[in-house]
């Protein structure tokens, strides 16, 4: 469900106007070859403020997917990128802002489909669909992203 950006086109205002922001950009475009998807809360539509477009590829060249980064965002406001390790892996970590959004491109040497923050997205919306009530507590609560990482911890 969640490769296509699809779903974000009828979705509510803020998945649609990411839509439109990830197009403008051409990031799903431009970085295919890495098989790019987005993750995170806009997805799941349980977005804060402070909310960001996450996107997570598959990179198996890091330091020619920091130099194609550099060479397409460097020039967006607060653009920075680093090369460190998560879970003992070497990953690719860019930032900036295009319009308003903060974007997070993160790529390192493995398929999506086994990154943490796309299994973690896919048990979210699994839980979603499963607790209706789910959704509607979290939004009454100010907190509501802190209270739903806390329920996914115990997983």
């Amino acid at each position: 469900m969640y490769k296509s950006l699809d779903y974000l086109k009828r979705g509510n205002q803020l998945q649609q106007h990411s839509y439109h922001i990830l197009t403008e950009l051409g990031i799903m475009q431009d970085l295919k070859i890495y098989h790019p998807v987005l993750c995170g809360t806009i997805p799941l539509d349980i977005a804060i403020v402070e909310s960001d477009l996450d996107i997570i590829m598959e990179v198996c060249n890091l330091t020619e997917f920091k130099r194609t980064l550099e060479s397409l965002y460097k020039h967006l406001d607060g653009f920075k990128i680093k090369t460190t390790n998560i879970r003992n892996m070497p990953v690719v970590k860019a930032n900036f802002f295009f319009k308003g959004f903060e974007c997070e491109l993160f790529g390192q040497p493995q398929p999506v489909e086994q990154q943490y923050a796309y299994l973690h997205m896919l048990i979210e919306s699994k839980l979603l669909k499963e607790t209706p009530n789910l959704k509607e507590a979290l939004y009454c609560s100010k907190n509501k992203v802190i209270k739903l990482n806390l329920l996914f911890a115990r997983l």
